[in-house]
């Protein structure tokens, strides 16, 4: 059993009393009372319940903490402490069309004197499999016990490549529809399964070799950003900055293929 720090445990415990919940509700998924929070943009009871337990187990653990929360936006806490950032159910669409690809994100993001902040602890939860991706700054990405390393192709030609595509007034499409045809030529494929958070998740654990996306939330992707960097990986912005979540564009990779992915990504956008 690999030992890992107590907020790991409150986060794993916060993510499995929330889970049952949702397999239960994906199974009667077409009895769910859904309402509409904007275009193609969807929420459902099981959302909000999830959103519920989860703030309710995080605050019984931290009281002092700030919370942010898809549903719920920003609940403050002591501002010179951490706050939470959660997505209770990343792939909201897939869950309401009976897809099994969705799953629960829980970051931590602590303050530093300079005023900025970091990721400190993440925890991805997907009910379904119940595979649960883990990470702690400085200790390496996990699945389960098993410790998670990014990809090791170096080839462009044997790379699959997730992302997300832009649609119904959310993102950019003519961004995207630029990058997607520099990239698409030269890997063995590209793949649109619907949640950020699994993507991320999946190119920590090696089954995604790389990842690009922009216009996500923190709650999409704060918990991910840093599996894939405690797997070894590299998160940057489309110009290879260090600040993704500042500038809302994400490509991720090992150190080989990044290079490749962001030489053609940024050729791709001087054009």
């Amino acid at each position: 059993m690999v030992a890992h720090s107590g907020l790991i445990t409150v986060m794993e415990r916060a993510a499995r009393k929330a889970g049952p919940r949702l397999r239960r509700d994906f199974g009667e998924v077409q009895q769910l009372q859904v309402s509409r929070k904007g275009p193609a943009d969807f929420v459902s009871q099981a959302d909000q319940r999830a959103e519920q337990t989860l703030y309710e187990e995080l605050k019984k653990a931290r009281p002092d903490w700030g919370f942010l929360g898809e549903e719920g936006g920003t609940r403050p806490g002591d501002p010179d402490k951490p706050r939470w950032i959660v997505d209770p159910l990343d792939g909201t669409t897939n869950f309401l069309h009976g897809i099994p690809h969705f799953a629960i994100s829980i970051a931590v993001e602590a303050p530093l004197p300079s005023g900025k902040t970091e990721i400190t602890h993440a925890y991805v939860y997907q009910p379904v499999t119940d595979e649960s991706f883990w990470a702690e700054k400085g200790r390496g990405a996990w699945l389960h016990d098993g410790r998670l390393r990014v990809s090791a192709r170096r080839d462009l030609t044997e790379a699959l490549i997730a992302t997300g595509i832009p649609f119904m007034g959310h993102g950019n499409f003519e961004e995207w529809s630029r990058i997607f045809g520099a990239i698409a030529p030269e890997v063995a494929g590209i793949r649109r399964f619907g949640s950020a958070a699994l993507d991320l998740a999946w190119v920590a654990a090696g089954r995604f070799d790389g990842f690009w996306e922009s216009q996500l939330q923190p709650w999409d992707v704060a918990a991910g950003l840093l599996l894939v960097k405690e797997a070894g990986g590299f998160v940057t912005d489309y110009r290879g900055g260090d600040q993704p979540m500042e500038r809302n564009q994400f490509l991720a990779a090992n150190d080989s293929l990044h290079s490749k992915l962001h030489k053609l990504v940024a050729t791709a956008l001087r054009k």
